[in-house]
């Protein structure tokens, strides 16, 4: 039996496998397999130090005798420094190179985190998330980018879906063992257990920083795991899919483009969902009638469960149906009924499940909207257009713990945080009907 050859489309090199739609499957696979668990792994490490300060302040707020209102201004203020640095950030990985970038993001971010161990003032506790914000500012819309030099738009939302369930993996992880931690490490060595939180936290990190520098490659042509059959297709794909998406000549005609101006304002409404769920899920499981910190980081991990199911899912369905506004409309919607529903039930189980599906629709919504921008952007302006689109859009994260806060403190009570987040997340929603279809379902 002869064997079918598949010809490179720029080489022209023979290469011994069945068919052309068979080399470049498992051409794409191999790349899966090598960049999308580590990637995954590094942003479990950064997802895990941004968002525990939600656990810390179970013991926290009490030990220092900070306010709702405090802790809310010091949760968002993260986002102040992820707005200024974001951009240049991503400029600077695209002339650099992802690995030294990446990199040194994650290794300055360790060293913070664990400085929050120290905190005794709101103003401490308010420079260091400031900090935390400017070091980390980059690795996501980095690592978006990234993704951009090795798959075409018909194969990122997959792509991208696998690499965005590191936040529920961070909190099917991180919600037990930082519940442990508070529950086993607390008055080890004379320290609360909230101290030792963000020092054995920040380790992951400290270690992956030092692994980006050995494992990841800054593109195609470096990549020694490959063939060179194997980069000629790539390469020719991404080139491919390049010469369709709109390049900025100027940026006046970029930061006059109504376009990204869109993308920001329903991320904006995303994001904000997203952190009101992150910063306050172990707060509203307490509430609900759970006391220990131990099993309220387990219970923390069932909404994260249900959420690392959706994203594949979700994610497969969109490239495989070429439709990208539903697959991220729809799931929003499903999230806002989570929200809006949350504060009308009472217990523990009626609120796991409504937490449930605000994290499984809101979790999604947050991997499918970058299959918008990143089908219109190409070279040096996706590496801008990401980094503006993400930096805008997370100035939510700063505007929703500190509402959500300010509201908690007002009413005494979180159904008109729960019902603010849900309203937002709906016009986001809405907002998605206003980006032609034709322009991103490829």
């Amino acid at each position: 039996m002869k064997t079918k050859y598949a010809t490179s489309p720029i080489a022209g090199e023979a290469t011994p496998h069945v068919d052309a739609a068979t080399f470049e499957s498992r051409t794409y696979a191999k790349v899966v397999r090598r960049l999308i668990p580590f990637l995954m792994l590094c942003y479990l490490g950064a997802y895990l130090d941004r968002v525990n300060v939600g656990f810390a302040k179970l013991q926290m707020l009490n030990d220092l005798h900070f306010s709702e209102t405090i802790y809310g201004l010091g949760a968002g203020i993260f986002f102040l420094g992820y707005f200024i640095f974001e951009v240049p950030s991503n400029v600077i990985l695209h002339k650099v190179g992802a690995k030294k970038w990446l990199a040194r993001i994650m290794l300055t971010w360790a060293v913070i985190s664990a400085s929050f161990a120290l905190v005794s003032t709101p103003t401490q506790f308010y420079v260091l998330r400031f900090l935390l914000g400017v070091a980390e500012a980059g690795f996501a819309p980095g690592v978006i980018l990234y993704m951009t030099y090795w798959f075409p738009s018909e194969r990122r939302a997959k792509a991208l879906s696998m690499f965005f369930m590191a936040i529920p993996l961070a909190g099917i992880v991180g919600g037990p063992l930082s519940g442990y931690i508070l529950h086993a490490f607390h008055g080890t060595a004379g320290m609360a257990g909230w101290k030792w939180l963000f020092l054995i936290e920040a380790l992951p990190s400290l270690v992956l920083g030092v692994a980006i520098l050995l494992y990841l490659d800054n593109g195609i042509r470096s990549a020694k795991w490959l063939t060179d059959a194997e980069k000629a297709l790539l390469e020719h794909n991404i080139e491919g899919d390049n010469a369709q998406k709109h390049v900025h000549l100027s940026i006046r005609a970029f930061l006059a483009d109504r376009r990204l101006w869109l993308m920001a304002a329903i991320y904006f409404c995303v994001v904000l969902g997203q952190y009101g769920l992150t910063f306050w899920l172990p707060t509203i499981i307490r509430k609900s009638g759970v006391a220990d910190p131990l099993w309220v980081g387990i219970f923390t991990a069932l909404p994260y469960l249900c959420a690392i199911v959706a994203l594949p899912l979700i994610g497969a369905s969109a490239d495989r149906r070429r439709e990208r506004r539903l697959h991220l409309a729809v799931p929003m919607l499903v999230s806002a009924a989570g929200f809006a529903t949350l504060p009308l039930l009472g217990g523990v189980e009626a609120s796991l499940l409504c937490l449930c599906v605000a994290a499984a629709g809101i979790l999604a919504s947050s991997s499918q909207f970058w299959a918008l921008p990143t089908a219109l952007l190409g070279g040096m302006s996706a590496a801008a257009g990401i980094a503006a689109v993400n930096c805008v859009a997370n100035l939510a994260g700063f505007f929703s713990p500190a509402i959500v806060g300010w509201l908690n403190d007002l009413t005494g009570k979180s159904t008109a945080g729960l019902l603010f987040i849900s309203a937002t997340v709906v016009v986001g929603a809405l907002l998605v009907f206003l980006v032609p279809a034709r322009s991103v379902n490829r």
